[in-house]
C-alpha cells in the first residue's frame, strides 16, 4: 500500500498535475506537499477470528499551509496481476466488465451486422471498465454507484479470494473507488480517493467519456481526511466462494438505521388499485397500460415493466370491478396479442396497434425481448391457478393462447440451443444471443407442465435450466434482462434465475436445484444496497430522509436503484428461505420489501411533487444522471407500482417460523417475541405507522409447510399479542 496527496488542474478536467506518494508505517507519519505539511496516522486492526481480515484506518491532518483542488488517496498495488482475474465490484462492474462495448446513445441496440447474430458475445454499452487488450483499462466509480462500496477479487490460478470494504465516504463527501491496469496487464492500482475526484472523465448514462465535474478539495491547515477500509482475503475453491464471501460481509462496514416503517401494503394497494384502475386502465379497448402512455413502451407490454405482471395483483388483491378489468385484459390479450412467432408481441399502443420492437431504431422493429414473453407466461399461468381458486372460468382461447407461447420458447430452445436476447417476431428466430434474458423461462415452463399436465415442457425447462446454470451462473454473470442496456450485467435475470431455480426443484424436488438457487441468491445480493446512504442534506431525498437500504440496482449501464426488483415480489427468497433454513435469505426479502413503500407519494405523506400513486424507479446513489442527481425526484409512473403491489399479493407481511423460533415482519410492522423461562410463548405485533393496515401472518409448522393463515387488522397505532399460532390473545 502507498498513500499521498495529489493536486489537480479543474481547468482540464480534473488531470493531475502535482502528486506526492509514499509508504507508511503504523503510527504517525510526517510529509510535504507543496505548501502544506501533512501527518498521517496509519493503524490496522485485527476484526475476524473466522476470516482472514484487518482494519486499516488513515487519518490525513493538515499540519501547516495549504493544498487547493486536491485528494488524498490510499493505493493497493496487486503484482502477478492477470486479466484472468474476476473483478466484482457489486452493482458496478462484474469480471471488471471486461466485455466487447459499443458506444449508444440510450436507448442502445445493436446495429452492426457483426455485432447481430445468435452465437455472438456478450456486448456492452459504454460504462467503466476494465478493457480487453489493445486499450487504457481503468474503472472510476463513486462510492454511491455500488451497492457496498467494495471490490472483490478472485484468482483461479491461486484459488483466492480478497474483499476491500470502504465507506461511503466522509464529512468531504463520497469517496472514489477505482481500479487501473498496467499497459501488459500484468500489474493493477486500486485506489481509495476522498473526496471522490474523477480524472479526465466522468460516467454519464451511456457514455463514459464526458467530461469529469468532479470538485477536488481545498485543503487547509487543521483539516483532515479519514480513509477506512476493511481487507478479507482467504482460500477459495471457486468462484461463487466470491459471492459467498460478500454475502457473509456485506453489512460489515455499512452505516444503517432502523428499518424504515412508513405506509402499511394494505394502504398501498388501496392507493395503488385506485390510480390503476382511473389512470392505467383503457375503457375503451379493456387493458391496464404500462404506464401514462406518453410513449409507446409506457403504453403496453406484455412483461417487463408491467402488462400481464401488474394483472396479478389487481386479480388477487382488488374489488370486484377491478377483477372485471382484469379479465377483459386477458380477452383483449388473447388472441391478438400473439405475434405470428408464437411469442407475445413485444410492444403495443392505442389499443389496436401491435408492435414488434423499438419503433425509435427501425433496423429493430421486428425484435421482441424473449423476457418479456417469460414474464407474461409466468404471471399468467399463476392468474390460471388463481382464477382456479376464485372461480373463475378459464377461457378456452386463453388457454390455447398460453400453450402458443409456451410452444413457441420450445421451438425457439429446440432450434437454437439457447433463448437468446431478441427474437423476430414474424419468425421466432434469435436476432441477438448470448444473454440470460429468458431466465424466468424454465419457471413459465414448469407451471406450463403443471397446468397441461405435459412433461415434455417440464424436461425443456430442465435443460434450459442446465444451460442457465453453466452459462451464467457458473461464470458470476447474468444479463440482457432489461431492453434498454445492450447485454450488461443486470439484477433483474440474476433474481428470476432464483425463481426458476426453485420452481425446478418443486417440480423434480432434485435438491441440487435448491443448490443452484442458492448460489443465484447470493449473487443477486450482490445488487442490493447493503446501507442507508448518507443525501446531501438540500437533495431532495435528504429532506425526506431516505433510507436506501435494500433497494436495488437495475444494471451496470443505468446505474440508479430502485424500489423493489423489477419487476417481481422476492418470492423465490422466501421459499428458498423455507426449503433451506437459512435464515439469511429471509433476512435479506426483510431488506427489499421494508423500504418501498418510501417512495410511493400517498395523499397523507407526499413524496415531493409527484402525482399521488405515481412511484419513480430512480434512487439515484450517484450521478450518472449529470452533475446534481443524486438524491433528485424523478416525478414518473413506472414499474415499481407493480412490483409493489406484487409484494403484498404474493408475500406475507408477517413470517412466523415456529420450528426455529424465529420471526420476521416483512410489511411495515414491528415484531418482538414474548418469553417466558426461556421460551417464546408468543410475540407484540405493532402498526408504528400513521394508517390502519391489514397484515398477511403465515405461519410455518414443524414440517416448514407455509400457509396463509389469517389476516390481522389493525388501526394507527395499535398493539396486538398473538400466540405461536397466530391466535389472537390480547
Amino acid at each position: 500500500m502507498s498513500v499521498g496527496i495529489q493536486q489537480h488542474d479543474t481547468a482540464f478536467n480534473n488531470r493531475i498535475k502535482r502528486k506526492m506518494l509514499t509508504t507508511v508505517r503504523q503510527g504517525n507519519n510526517i510529509f510535504f506537499f507543496g505548501d502544506s505539511e501533512w501527518k498521517i496516522n496509519y493503524s490496522v486492526t485485527d476484526i475476524s477470528e473466522q476470516l482472514d481480515a484487518q482494519e486499516h484506518r488513515l487519518v490525513f491532518y493538515c499540519q501547516q499551509g495549504v493544498s487547493p483542488q486536491s485528494s488524498a488517496f490510499a493505493t493497493l498495488q496487486f503484482d502477478e496481476w492477470k486479466e484472468e482475474h474476476f473483478v466484482l465490484m457489486p452493482a458496478a462492474a462484474y469480471n471488471g466488465n471486461r466485455f466487447a462495448s459499443r458506444r449508444l446513445r440510450y436507448s442502445p441496440k445493436l446495429h452492426d451486422i457483426k455485432d447481430i447474430g445468435a452465437e455472438k458475445p456478450m456486448i456492452i454499452s459504454d460504462i467503466p471498465r476494465l478493457s480487453l487488450p489493445g486499450y487504457p483499462s481503468e474503472i472510476q466509480e463513486r462510492s454511491g454507484s455500488m451497492s457496498t462500496p467494495s471490490v472483490g477479487i478472485y484468482r483461479k490460478d491461486s484459488e483466492s479470494y480478497f474483499w476491500m470494504l470502504t465507506d461511503q465516504g466522509n464529512q468531504w463527501g463520497d469517496h472514489g473507488i477505482s481500479l487501473n491496469e498496467s499497459a501488459d496487464r500484468s500489474k493493477m492500482e486500486m485506489s481509495i480517493i476522498s473526496p471522490v475526484v474523477r480524472t479526465g472523465t466522468a460516467y454519464t448514462m451511456c457514455d463514459n467519456q464526458h467530461a469529469s465535474w468532479d470538485k477536488p478539495g481545498d485543503f487547509k491547515k487543521g483539516d483532515s481526511v479519514v480513509i477506512r477500509f476493511r481487507i478479507y482475503q482467504g482460500k477459495a475453491s471457486s468462484l461463487q466462494s466470491l459471492f459467498d464471501i460478500f454475502f457473509d460481509i456485506r453489512t460489515a462496514i455499512s452505516t444503517t438505521q432502523p428499518l424504515v416503517r412508513r405506509i402499511p401494503w394494505s394502504e398501498s394497494m388501496r392507493i395503488l388499485e385506485k390510480k390503476f384502475n382511473e389512470q392505467n386502465f383503457v375503457e375503451r379497448h379493456g387493458y391496464y397500460s404500462v404506464g401514462m402512455r406518453e410513449n409507446f413502451l409506457q403504453d403496453w407490454q406484455p412483461g417487463w415493466t408491467g402488462g400481464m405482471i401488474s394483472t396479478l395483483p389487481l386479480l388477487s388483491e382488488g374489488a370486484d370491478q377491478t377483477q372485471k378489468n382484469v379479465l377483459r385484459n386477458f380477452n383483449w390479450i388473447f388472441p391478438n396479442g400473439i405475434s405470428p412467432s408464437g411469442f407475445f408481441w413485444d410492444a403495443g399502443r392505442n389499443g389496436t396497434e401491435w408492435l414488434g420492437g423499438d419503433i425509435r431504431n427501425q433496423h429493430t422493429k421486428n425484435w421482441h425481448l424473449v423476457r418479456k414473453s417469460g414474464d407474461a407466461l409466468w404471471y399468467i399461468f399463476k392468474q390460471f391457478q388463481l382464477m382456479r381458486q376464485m372461480d373463475i372460468m378459464i377461457q378456452p382461447i386463453w388457454k390455447e393462447g398460453a400453450r402458443k407461447v409456451s410452444d413457441a420458447f420450445v421451438q425457439l430452445w429446440r432450434k437454437h440451443h439457447q433463448l437468446g436476447q431478441f427474437v423476430d417476431s414474424y419468425t421466432g428466430d434469435i436476432i441477438v444471443g448470448g444473454s440470460s434474458s429468458g431466465a424466468i423461462v424454465p419457471a413459465a415452463l414448469i407451471r406450463a407442465s403443471e397446468y397441461f399436465g405435459d412433461t415434455s415442457y417440464q424436461r425443456i425447462a430442465t435443460e434450459i435450466g442446465n444451460y442457465l446454470y453453466s452459462n451464467f451462473t457458473k461464470r458470476g454473470i447474468t444479463c440482457g434482462g432489461p431492453g434498454d442496456a445492450l447485454q450488461n450485467p443486470d439484477s433483474e435475470s440474476a433474481a428470476a434465475m432464483i425463481e426458476s431455480y426453485v420452481s425446478l426443484f418443486e417440480s423434480t424436488r432434485d435438491s441440487s436445484w435448491l443448490t443452484r438457487a442458492g448460489e443465484a441468491a447470493r449473487q443477486f445480493a450482490t445488487w442490493v444496497v447493503s446501507y442507508d446512504y448518507s443525501y446531501p442534506d438540500t437533495s431532495a431525498f435528504g429532506k425526506l430522509g431516505i433510507r436506501t437500504r435494500g433497494s436495488v440496482y437495475a444494471n451496470t449501464q443505468n446505474k440508479h436503484a430502485a424500489p423493489g426488483i423489477c419487476t417481481a415480489s422476492g418470492q423465490g427468497l422466501l421459499k428458498l428461505y423455507q426449503y433451506t433454513g437459512d435464515k439469511r435469505y429471509l433476512n435479506l426479502l426483510v431488506e427489499i420489501t421494508h423500504g418501498l413503500t418510501q417512495y410511493l407519494p400517498h395523499p397523507s405523506l407526499r413524496f415531493g411533487d409527484a402525482p399521488i400513486g405515481w412511484v419513480s424507479e430512480r434512487i439515484n446513489m450517484t450521478d450518472w444522471e449529470g452533475a446534481g442527481s443524486i438524491g433528485y425526484i424523478l416525478p414518473i409512473s413506472t414499474w415499481a407500482e407493480t412490483s409493489l403491489m406484487l409484494t403484498y399479493a404474493e408475500l406475507p407481511g408477517i413470517v412466523i417460523d415456529s420450528k426455529n423460533n424465529i420471526a420476521r415482519a416483512l410489511d411495515q410492522f414491528e415484531i418482538k417475541p414474548i418469553q417466558k423461562k426461556g421460551s417464546i410463548t408468543g410475540y407484540k405485533l405493532t402498526n408504528k405507522t400513521l394508517f390502519k393496515a391489514d397484515v398477511k401472518i403465515e405461519i410455518w409448522s414443524e414440517n416448514q409447510q407455509g400457509f396463509r393463515q389469517r389476516i390481522v387488522h389493525f388501526s394507527a397505532g395499535e398493539e396486538i399479542i398473538i400466540d405461536v399460532n397466530g391466535e389472537i390473545i390480547q
